[in-house]
């Protein structure tokens, strides 16, 4: 009797490659968008990174660029004409993008009874909004790097805060949270026919601008994680890399959490 023939590789170095693409990563110049963003590029994938300070998004760029290929591309994704310069700038140097990451993103915080209608839509707009309308307007680049053997990829930044109560008085960052977690089931089913796969990653504490206040409290905030530490890029990272590889080719419209079990544990 003839012995099966495998008709696809499972190796490792196959299944998880994603040596030759090209990404975006938004609010790529810190935190977990330069981690995200430095292990696309040490995998050999040419990584664009965007932020709305340029000096910032120029110097992660360059720091970058020693591991592989990185480019600073800075507009303020918070509105949607820098949106459209954005789309427009990298659309003058790329016919077809493979991975997008929408990271970028803002938080406020203020009591319920005085929470502002400015840092409410400030937040919304950069991490609600702002995702929906560069998938909009970089549909034709990921369908271009799409195929049925090849799947595009967008991965969206959720957070646990909005898988569990987050105990803070963070109203418009749960909410828009929430909105992306549920956005990501939306596009995933309008886009599976596509050939491109939308998921989402929910983190749980990890350093960066936006847990900055909390760094006196780093020991006591590890502790209480059931993993026993706060993220680290190889965290991140890594999950980003399987959403952007062939191993989860088949996989869509899911949100992981990146949190050492603290929605598990809720």
């Amino acid at each position: 009797m003839n012995k099966p023939q495998p008709t696809v590789s499972t190796k490792i170095t196959d299944l998880f490659s994603v040596q030759g693409k090209v990404a975006i990563v938004t609010g790529g110049s810190r935190g977990i968008g330069a981690m995200i963003a430095q292990g696309l590029v040490e995998n050999g994938v040419k990584t664009y990174i965007t932020s709305r300070k340029a000096e910032e998004c120029q110097q992660t760029a360059e720091a970058l660029s020693e591991f592989g290929e990185c480019i600073a591309l800075p507009f303020d994704l918070a509105t949607l004409d820098g949106i459209t310069g954005f789309v427009k700038a990298f659309t003058a140097s790329e016919k077809q993008l493979d991975i997008l990451v929408n990271n970028a993103g803002a938080t406020w915080g203020a009591p319920l009874a005085t929470y502002p209608e400015s840092g409410w839509d400030k937040v919304l707009d950069l991490n609600l909004k702002s995702p929906f309308f560069l998938v909009q307007q970089l549909l034709p680049q990921l369908k271009a790097a799409a195929s049925p053997t090849t799947s595009a990829r967008i991965i969206n930044i959720a957070s646990i805060n909005a898988l569990a109560h987050p105990h803070m008085d963070n109203y418009a960052y749960t909410a828009s949270k929430a909105g992306i977690i549920y956005l990501t089931k939306h596009l995933a089913g309008d886009l599976a026919s596509e050939n491109i796969t939308v998921n989402a990653i929910a983190p749980g504490f990890f350093p960066s601008k936006m847990t900055a206040h909390l760094e006196d409290h780093i020991d006591e905030i590890a502790k209480a994680i059931p993993c026993g530490r706060i993220g680290s890029v190889t965290d991140i990272a890594g999950t980003a890399i399987y959403l952007s590889s062939a191993a989860s080719s088949w996989v869509t419209g899911v949100t992981i959490p990146v949190d050492g079990g603290m929605v598990a544990n809720a």
